[in-house]
């Protein structure tokens, strides 16, 4: 029998702040939509739009198909990115409202964030998650033993 005592601190909540630099410094994140009694996951490249500390949003680039007409039929969305180091590990999760927008000004203030598609495909429209909630927690990782 072993006393396996984990002696870590607790997981911690993180603050709105650290959540935000967190979304900002992944390079991709996960969107979860319903539709049709269904929930589906799709993987996304991001940036945060700041339009002050009060108006952050999440912004990234589709393809029109399955995950444009899910965000369309049921706006209500969950968004999340998650890391980790060899010291620590993360999740951030925004949940929120999609819209698809096309005016002009918003498209070409997006496009200067620098969002690139990691898929081939042409992604030619844009997608603004605006939050409602944003959670996030992180904590140490157990050291492992070297084998051997």
């Amino acid at each position: 029998m072993t006393d396996d005592v984990d002696d870590r601190p607790p997981t911690r909540a993180l603050t709105e702040d650290e959540c935000w630099q967190r979304i900002a410094e992944a390079s991709f994140g996960r969107v979860a939509a319903a539709a049709a009694g269904e929930v589906d996951i799709f993987p996304v490249n991001h940036a945060v739009d700041s339009h002050g500390a009060d108006a952050r949003t999440i912004v990234f680039r589709t393809s029109p198909g399955t995950k444009l007409i899910e965000l369309t039929i049921h706006e209500g969305v969950a968004f999340e990115v998650d890391g980790f180091t060899d010291a620590e590990a993360f999740s951030v999760v925004v949940k929120g409202t999609a819209e698809q927008f096309d005016r002009r000004g918003e498209v070409e203030a997006a496009e200067k964030l620098g969002v690139t598609p990691w898929a081939p495909e042409e992604k030619t429209r844009w997608v603004r998650i605006t939050p409602r909630e944003v959670s996030g927690r992180t904590f140490q990782r157990r050291r492992v033993a070297p084998v051997g």
